[in-house]
C-alpha cells in the first residue's frame, strides 16, 4: 500500500493529526467547502445509522415518540429564558432576510430546540391527562463554533437527537433524566464498547437554563476527557416563561416539570479515538457496517476454485454483513491494508493451500491475531470472534480508564496529575470560585460530581469542609 493510502502518523506522537488521517483515509468524513462544516461520507454515515437505530429503539421502548419541529426559531422565543439566551447567543446563526426582503424579526437557526418546541407544548398541554408528554426529534443543529474544526468532534453543523419531556411532578422529571442517562450509557458501553463516568455537572458547567445537568464522560487515549451525552432536568425554568401549565387532579393550575437530553455525531469521534490504532480505524463489531471481508488469494490456475470457495464461505456467513473483495486490479496485500484502514473487524483469507486443507485463515483487526479455521466451522468461529472482539475492546478501554483515574491527596498532587493527563478525583467545597481557580491554574475543568461518592476530607483548594467529590481533567 502506498504511503498516501496508509496512516503515516503514530497515535502516540501526534494524536490530532493521527485522528484526522484515520477519519479521512477510512472515508468516514471530509472537510466541506463551507468553513467549519463537514461532509459525512457513506461509510461514516453507516456508523451513525447503527447508533441511531440502537438509540431510536431504546427511546421508543421507554415510551417516547418521534416528532419534528422547525429549523427556525423567532428571536422573541429564544429570549424568553434569560439564562438560556445568554448561554447560546455567542453561537447562534441568524437569518435576517427572506430572499431580498428584510425580515420583521430575526430567526435563529436551531442551536437547540427548547424554545420552539415549548411554544407548542403550551398549546398542547391542558390537563394532567396530557402528561407526561414524551417527544424526541432527530435533526441537525447549528452552533457557530469559532474554535478549530475537528471532524465529528467540533463542527458548526452536526446531527443529533434531542428529547423533550413534560411531567406533572419534579420527581417524575428527575426519574426521566436518570432513565435517559442510563439509555445513553447503554449506547456507549453496550454498542460502542466505551466505558463512561456518570454524574452531575457543577453549576458552572450545567446546560444554560437547566435546574441541573446529568452527564456521561469518557477519557480519550490522549488524556483528555469528552462529554458523551447529557440529560437535563429543566425544572420549571422554561415552563414559566412559556406558560406551560395544566389542571391537576386537585383542580389546581400548575406548571409542568421538564427534561431535555441529546446525543450527537460526536459519538463517532469518541469511538474512533478510543479504539483505533496506527494502522487505521478499529470498530466494535456491533457498530461496524461490514463485519467480515473475504479476500481470495487469486492465482490464474486456481482462480475459479478459489472464487467458488469464497462465495460458499460468504453464503455461510449470511447473518453477518460480508464483503467479498474479488477485485483483480488490486493485489491481496493492497486489499489487506485497504480494509484494515477501514476497520473491518474480521478478515478471511482463502488461498490455494487453504483449499487443499479445507480451511480459511481468519484475522482479527483489533489484535492482528491470525489463525486457521476449518470451513465447516467458519460461521460459529466468526460469531464467537466478533463477540470476543466487542468484549475485548470494552475491557481494554475500561482498564485504561481505571488506570488513569487517580485521587489527589492535596492541591500540588492535583496539579501534577493534571499535567500527566489523568482524571483526578478530589474533594470540593462547592464554591464556584475554587472551581474557577483550579480551572485557571491547571488548565483543567470539572467533569462531573459522580453519583454515590461522598467526600472524605476538606476542599482540595481552600481547605474548607468538602461538600462533594468532583472529577477534574483536561477537556475537549
Amino acid at each position: 500500500m502506498s504511503e498516501d493510502l496508509g496512516i503515516t502518523i503514530k497515535k502516540e506522537e501526534n494524536f490530532p493529526e493521527w485522528y484526522n488521517q484515520v477519519v479521512l483515509k477510512a472515508e468516514l468524513a471530509d472537510y466541506s467547502p463551507i468553513k467549519g462544516c463537514m461532509v459525512i461520507r457513506p461509510y461514516g454515515y453507516q456508523i451513525w445509522e447503527k447508533i441511531q437505530a440502537f438509540l431510536d429503539r431504546r427511546i421508543k421502548e421507554t415510551g417516547h415518540q418521534n416528532a419534528y419541529f422547525p429549523l427556525f426559531i423567532p428571536e422573541t422565543f429564544f429570549k424568553r429564558e434569560a439564562e438560556h439566551v445568554e448561554g447560546f447567543s455567542p453561537e447562534v446563526a441568524w437569518v435576517t432576510h427572506g430572499g431580498d426582503t428584510l425580515l420583521e424579526e430575526r430567526l435563529a437557526i436551531r442551536p437547540t430546540s427548547e424554545t420552539i418546541m415549548y411554544e407548542m407544548y403550551s398549546k398542547w398541554i391542558r390537563s394532567w391527562r396530557d402528561l407526561p408528554l414524551l417527544l424526541n426529534q432527530w435533526c441537525n443543529i447549528v452552533r457557530w463554533e469559532t474554535k478549530m474544526t475537528k471532524l465529528f468532534m467540533r463542527t458548526r453543523e452536526f446531527l443529533w437527537q434531542e428529547g423533550h419531556t413534560a411531567h406533572a411532578t419534579e420527581k417524575e422529571a428527575e426519574e426521566e433524566a436518570l432513565k435517559i442517562l442510563d439509555v445513553y450509557r447503554e449506547v456507549y458501553e453496550d454498542l460502542l464498547a466505551i466505558p463512561v463516568i456518570a454524574g452531575q455537572k457543577t453549576e458552572s458547567e450545567k446546560f444554560p437554563g437547566a435546574l441541573h445537568t446529568l452527564t456521561l464522560e469518557a477519557l480519550m487515549p490522549d488524556g483528555r476527557v469528552t462529554q458523551c451525552g447529557t440529560s437535563h432536568n429543566l425544572g420549571q425554568h422554561f415552563a414559566k416563561p412559556f406558560n406551560i401549565t395544566f389542571i391537576d387532579t386537585d383542580e389546581q393550575k400548575k406548571y409542568v416539570w421538564q427534561t431535555s437530553w441529546g446525543l450527537t455525531t460526536r459519538s463517532i469521534a469518541i469511538t474512533v479515538m478510543m479504539h483505533s490504532d496506527d494502522q487505521g480505524l478499529v470498530l466494535p463489531p456491533k457498530v461496524a457496517s461490514v463485519h467480515v471481508v473475504i479476500i481470495p488469494i487469486i492465482f490464474q490456475e486456481t482462480k475459479e476454485e478459489i472464487l467458488s470457495a469464497a462465495e460458499t464461505v460468504k453464503d455461510t456467513l449470511s447473518e453477518f454483513s460480508v464483503v467479498l473483495d474479488a477485485r483483480e486490479e488490486y493485489t491481496a496485500g493492497w486489499k489487506f491494508n485497504h480494509w484494515e484502514v477501514k476497520g473491518v473487524p474480521v478478515r478471511i483469507e482463502i488461498g490455494p493451500r487453504d483449499i487443499e486443507k479445507n480451511q480459511v485463515v481468519l484475522v482479527r483487526r483489533d489484535t492482528g491475531e491470525k489463525f486457521s479455521v476449518p470451513i465447516e466451522n467458519v460461521q460459529k468461529t466468526v460469531k464467537e470472534t466478533l463477540d470476543t472482539i466487542q468484549q475485548d475492546l470494552f475491557n481494554k478501554a475500561k482498564k485504561f480508564l481505571e488506570d488513569n483515574l487517580v485521587k489527589a491527596a492535596d492541591y500540588n498532587e492535583l496539579q501534577q496529575l493534571i499535567q500527566e493527563r489523568k482524571i483526578v478525583k478530589a474533594n470540593w467545597c462547592g464554591s464556584a470560585e475554587c472551581e474557577l481557580n483550579i480551572k485557571e491554574e491547571t488548565g483543567s475543568s470539572s467533569c462531573c460530581i459522580p453519583f454515590d461518592e461522598e467526600p472524605d476530607g476538606t476542599c482540595i483548594y481552600c481547605g474548607k469542609d468538602a461538600e462533594y467529590v468532583v472529577y477534574f481533567a483536561k477537556h475537549y
